[in-house]
């Protein structure tokens, strides 16, 4: 199951890796001219809602969920289990995407960085190591 995640994990991962490492280096030698001061004053407050919308609040809103619908049964199976994790990952490594455009389209300080840190946030905290998936089978009472 940790095998499977991981794979799901590093496919959303790594073309976001490659985004930031070419739009860097597009940047740094003034490939590309992007920007627009309609798209900058309306997708800056956008794509930091929607970070903190995808990173913060759906994982917490989810789970709950979640433990909601199982909490009459005694065990969770292992595909439920497999599905919630799936698609937990799937919708919070949207994230560094949502940063990678506010670094593309050179969005205000605030904005980047805000949205770079919560992407970092997701990166970190969803990855799915054995010690945290083996946590949540216990809380989920997965068999």
């Amino acid at each position: 199951m940790t095998d499977e995640l991981k794979r799901t994990y590093l496919t959303f991962l790594l073309p976001s890796i490659l985004g930031f490492t070419l739009a860097g280096g597009a940047k740094a030698y003034d490939l590309i001219e992007i920007g627009s001061d309609n798209f900058i004053q309306i997708g800056g407050p956008l794509i930091f809602i929607l970070c903190i919308a995808l990173a913060i609040a759906f994982p917490i809103f989810y789970r709950a969920l979640f433990a909601h619908k199982n909490r009459d049964v005694m065990s969770v199976s292992d595909q439920k289990f497999l599905k919630f994790e799936r698609t937990l990952v799937n919708v919070v490594m949207i994230t560094p995407y949502l940063a990678l455009l506010s670094y593309l389209f050179e969005l205000p300080r605030f904005y980047t960085g805000s949205a770079i840190l919560i992407g970092l946030y997701a990166v970190y905290y969803f990855y799915p190591s054995k010690k945290r998936i083996a946590f949540e089978r216990r809380i989920f009472r997965v068999k």
